[in-house]
């Protein structure tokens, strides 16, 4: 009978990630988190409660985490069954989280024999902290927070106020309501559930005034080349891809067009100044190409390379860049990208990792640098566009350059490597932050999912995955900074100690 609370506990965590992308099975998820809750309450000891908390969390990684073994398909150096272990090895240090969610839940909230309030108080507040935690510990992996299963409902209009940890919290808290010994409760959450289901997306977008969009209005054209993961080495990728890239770019039009491409798909340097033995091409005419298909009102934000080199001209490192190209050739602002994937962008520990044969999933022997952080480009027609390039759009609270709040953010990625689960997830990851900082978001991404995304988080055009084309629509409106995005992930806080608070207001008032 031991190991029946084990088995439930892998079960509950199997079943917890299918709320996420592609399959948004979000009451699954709820139903799933109160299972663990309840295994959590009843566990004998604090031992006990740790360990089904873990085994959750290795099986609700595993899960979610799938898309990482499709990376391991490209390489030379590194056998793809190694992205399994890669996988599963990364879901055993993860579920640590869960497991410290789960023992301060037991410890702190488990004061009867059946689930109160303050054990449901008290499991939310748990779930904000090490959720938090996951995201900077280590650099980081925010990842699928639990708040992303509301993307596809009108609930993710509450991450305006709340903010994504938070959000998460409130959510396990829903869940564990389910486990109260009160009919009336249980009911309650059940039809406020389903009645959620019926509700269209866009119910709470309380931007009900939308102005009329002239014809000249300022418009964004995304481009999808559609050039796989596995076509990257094969004879004249680099000039192919720069090719569909230009022909995807369209011609100008009466309004002006900003035109942005995926990141890192100039395989050729665009800057000046480098020494002549790393041009394939001229860089001014690289750009004049790009260039040519600009109107005298237009502009593109090219994802790229950038070089660092010593004082003895030795290439010492390189930034995953964004490039803003104007229409007479000029660069007139970069990017680097400053939260970059240990393992991908750069080895962690090279001199122990290197020997052993391990290397980094993206090609090259130069590690990339960071950037300084969030930061906005001023872009001549355009405004303020803050620049977030891959999977730095997945951390809460640090995708704006607060002193110079952008119009609109720019979020360039490669989700070619990830299969089918991660490119979705990845999206759903973006529109949550368009509804927390209240700011259009454009992503641009070589297979997609390529998207056009309003200052609520709802979808105005997209191009599916596996699929080249472009769309080109007028530019979202942002919204006035919402109170998160004036807050930030002091809100986190706040709720922990709101929820705190309750349950200890709740347990004197028992007394």
């Amino acid at each position: 009978m031991r190991r029946v609370p084990a088995l439930l506990a892998l079960l509950a965590g199997l079943t917890s990630a299918l709320g996420f992308a592609p399959l948004q099975w979000w009451p699954v998820t709820l139903a799933a988190f109160a299972l663990w809750l309840w295994l959590v309450h009843r566990a004998p000891t604090l031992k006990a409660a740790l360990w089904r908390s873990w085994l959750f969390g290795v099986a609700h990684f595993t899960i979610g985490n799938n898309w990482i073994q499709h990376a391991f398909d490209f390489q030379d150096r590194m056998p793809p069954a190694l992205g399994y272990v890669a996988v599963v090895g990364l879901a055993l240090y993860l579920a640590v989280y869960p497991m410290m969610a789960g023992g301060i839940a037991w410890r702190l909230g488990r004061r009867s024999e059946r689930p109160d309030l303050g054990f449901v108080l008290i499991a939310g507040a748990g779930w904000i902290a090490t959720e938090y935690l996951r995201a900077i510990v280590f650099t980081g992996y925010a990842w699928n927070p639990i708040a992303v299963i509301w993307v596809p409902t009108p609930l993710r209009a509450l991450a305006a106020y709340t903010g994504t940890y938070a959000l998460s919290g409130l959510t396990v808290v829903a869940s564990a309501l389910l486990l109260l010994p009160r009919p009336k409760v249980r009911a309650g959450v059940i039809v406020a559930l389903a009645l959620l289901m019926l509700v269209p997306e866009d119910a709470l977008d309380f931007n009900l005034t939308r102005p009329t969009i002239a014809a000249t209005a300022p418009r964004v054209r995304v481009v999808q080349p559609n050039f796989p993961q596995e076509v990257v080495r094969s004879e004249g990728y680099d000039q192919r891809l720069l090719d569909r890239q230009i022909e995807l770019s369209g011609t100008p039009g009466p309004a002006p067009r900003l035109i942005v491409w995926p990141e890192g798909t100039v395989n050729f340097y665009l800057e000046d100044g480098y020494p002549p033995e790393w041009y394939q091409h001229p860089p001014a005419l690289l750009r004049a190409r790009i260039a040519s298909t600009l109107g005298p009102r237009d502009a593109a934000l090219v994802g790229g390379t950038a070089l660092f080199f010593s004082r003895d001209g030795q290439v010492t490192d390189a930034g995953n860049s964004v490039f803003a190209i104007t229409p007479d050739t000029r660069i007139v602002g970069r990017y680097d990208k400053a939260h970059l994937v240990p393992g991908g962008e750069y080895l962690p520990m090279r001199s122990i990792l290197q020997p052993l044969g391990l290397s980094r999933l993206v090609m090259g022997d130069v590690d990339f640098r960071p950037g300084p952080g969030p930061a906005t480009l001023a872009l001549p027609g355009f405004g303020p566009v803050g620049m977030q390039i891959c999977y730095e759009i997945i951390f809460s609270g640090q995708v704006v350059d607060r002193a110079h709040r952008p119009a609109l953010l720019f979020n360039p990625s490669n989700d070619a490597w990830f299969g089918r689960w991660g490119p979705p997830q990845h999206l759903a990851q973006a529109r949550l932050r368009a509804a927390e900082e209240g700011l259009p978001i454009l992503r641009s991404t070589p297979t997609g999912i390529s998207a056009v995304i309003d200052a609520t988080g709802g979808l105005v055009a997209s191009i599916p995955l596996g699929q080249a084309g472009a769309i080109e629509v007028p530019i979202p409106a942002p919204h006035p900074p919402t109170l998160f995005a004036r807050v930030g992930n002091w809100m986190a806080l706040l709720a922990i100690v709101l929820l705190c608070g309750l349950t200890i207001a709740i347990r004197r008032r028992a007394r």
